[in-house]
């Protein structure tokens, strides 16, 4: 199984005061989770660890007195060796910025026998003409052993940054200073050997000053503090601001009692760094004692931030970079940027967006899927239809292959046809052609059976339509098997009146008749019919009770044959 939540971070400050610290903080409640500190000597002179060998069975132990699991993000912080705001050129590439970094470095006593391993970066407050460029700078050598050890303990180098900008990082985190964009306030860090002056433009960098001190324990506080005085306040006093902010990281000066000496034209704060501070910088979590709570450095509280304060800092520092050569390339997971925000493309990162992207992939490929399968189905469906009309068809040219155009006669074929049905075309011609004028029909049947149904509003054309289709076919054995008289509304059957008076007497509107060759025609039906016209109350198909029905004519046979 593979877990996907976000790798823990581990904040880890190397400083003459502390030596090794370790501390884990949860970044949205501002609370140091797990701290722990060891000694460890360092060179002041040489500005590095005086023993590497020593710092990772050091940095081994303390790891597992926080009890960080293997495969952490590491974020380390190193005491500042050179930090400076430069202006350069606009027109200058990288490439170009970090020769010219190389060039000032050629008289720093620190790098004429080390390579130099630099960090820089263009800050916003740039101009058209000039860019301002903020940089700091360790041992290559140094930091290519530190990466190594950090690698072989089994734990991941995400960043290696400076303690100056540690410290401005944890200052903003705890919201301690006014970063405000149009706010301008000076920041004076102090330790055992630099007094550093930096002037700032809300979280911005300006511009950076630097004044080497000697100050130490064999030396009076009196001394010590003139020293720092006297090495900063020419400096102050060229640069006004809203605020002076004193940190002081050496044990040798409180921050408090040099704000107190300080001559400046705006108020001062102070921040204790070292065993004056007399209260926790961040709250702490209850394992912490208190007295250890007290000591945590800001270097550490900005490594601890590292990863998750880099979108709220103008000037994100990382010595862990390509400068650093063959290791940067070895160990450094690739980096790639969606948008502002970077992406450290690690095991546990890489496997989650192949993830994400095989998820994505996979709803894409359904979504053209469903479509196409329910066209490929309506395309199957016809192709189905079309085989069976072509199975068919070969089945039908299987039974039929003796059969030859040659001996089919259309000529024969229709003399047969003729002959065969001679009666029925008979009947359709003189339904076709002999009709008399006010004579229609209602009903034609000519199968076996000979029917013929119709009306006419006068007996001659019954009787000459009778005598047109007896003529034609004077062997046949038609009848006219019904003749009567249909009204609308109530009927009344007459006997013993004449033709005329029944006629005009009933005020008829047309005579029905029947003519066929059958012997057994039914005339059932016919009477029912009649019947219901009598009664004037059982025509259930007629709303309005008005069924037609025939009348029997006196003297006239209506439901007796006529031969």
């Amino acid at each position: 199984m593979f877990n996907f939540k976000k790798s823990i971070i581990v904040g880890i400050a190397v400083s003459p005061e502390n030596g090794i610290e370790a501390a884990q903080i949860d970044y949205q409640n501002k609370v140091v989770l797990k701290y722990a500190s060891k000694p460890l000597a360092y060179d002041n002179a040489r500005k590095e660890i005086a023993d590497l060998d020593l710092f990772k069975e050091t940095l081994q132990d303390i790891l597992a007195e926080i009890e960080a699991p293997a495969g952490s993000d590491i974020a380390i912080t190193l005491p500042s060796i050179a930090f400076k705001v430069v202006d350069y050129p606009a027109s200058l590439t990288e490439d170009e910025i970090t020769n010219a970094i190389e060039e000032d470095l050629v008289n720093h006593p620190i790098f004429q026998n080390n390579d130099p391993c630099i960090s820089a970066v263009r800050l916003p407050n740039s101009t058209i003409q000039f860019s301002k460029v903020a940089y700091t700078v360790l041992q290559k050598v140094s930091l290519i052993e530190i990466a190594m050890q950090i690698k072989d303990l089994g734990y991941n180098l995400i960043n290696i940054d400076t303690s100056v900008n540690s410290t401005l990082n944890a200052l903003i985190y705890n919201e301690r200073i006014n970063t405000a964009p149009d706010s301008n306030w000076v920041m004076l860090l102090v330790d055992n050997n630099f007094c550093r002056v930096l002037s700032m433009s809300g979280k911005n960098y300006v511009d950076s000053y630097e004044e080497k001190i000697s100050i130490g324990e064999v030396l009076g506080d009196t001394e010590n503090y003139a020293t720092v005085v006297n090495a900063v306040a020419p400096i102050l006093k060229n640069i006004p601001s809203q605020c002076l902010y004193v940190i002081s990281k050496t044990n040798i000066i409180s921050a408090k009692i040099l704000a107190e000496q300080l001559k400046y034209n705006a108020p001062i704060i102070h921040q204790e760094d070292n065993v004056f501070s007399g209260s926790p910088f961040l709250e702490v979590a209850d394992t912490i004692p208190e007295s250890a709570a007290k000591v945590i450095s800001l270097d550490v509280i900005g490594a601890a931030i590292n990863r998750d304060f880099d979108d709220n800092s103008f000037a994100y520092f990382n010595l862990f970079n390509a400068s650093l050569g063959d290791i940067y390339i070895l160990n450094q997971p690739p980096v790639i940027y969606i948008g502002s925000r970077k992406i450290i493309m690690s095991l546990e990162t890489m496997l989650t967006l192949g993830i994400i992207a095989a998820i994505i992939i996979l709803a894409f490929a359904i979504l053209i899927f469903i479509p196409i399968n329910k066209l490929n189905k309506a395309k199957q469906m016809q192709i189905d239809s079309i085989n069976h009309d072509i199975e068919q068809n070969q089945e039908f040219l299987k039974k039929n292959k003796d059969i030859s155009a040659s001996v089919f006669d259309e000529g024969d074929e229709i003399r047969m046809g003729i002959t065969n049905n001679k009666n029925i075309y008979t009947y359709y011609t003189i339904v076709g052609t002999e009709i008399p004028k006010k004579l229609w029909l209602t009903s034609l049947d000519l199968g076996k059976k000979l029917i013929i149904k119709g009306q006419a509003d006068n007996l001659e054309s019954i009787y000459s339509f009778y005598r047109n289709i007896k003529d034609y076919n004077p062997n046949s054995n038609i009848k006219l098997q019904k003749l009567a008289l249909a009204t609308n509304g109530s009927k009344k059957i007459v006997n013993d009146s004449d033709s005329d008076d029944v006629i005009t007497s009933l005020n008829a509107d047309y005579y029905e008749f029947v003519i066929s060759d059958s012997d057994d025609y039914d005339q059932t039906e016919e009477n029912t019919e009649n019947t219901e016209g009598d009664n004037g109350q059982n025509n259930k198909n007629d709303p309005n009770n008005n069924k037609k029905g025939g009348i029997k004519l006196p003297g006239i046979p209506a439901l007796e044959t006529i031969d």
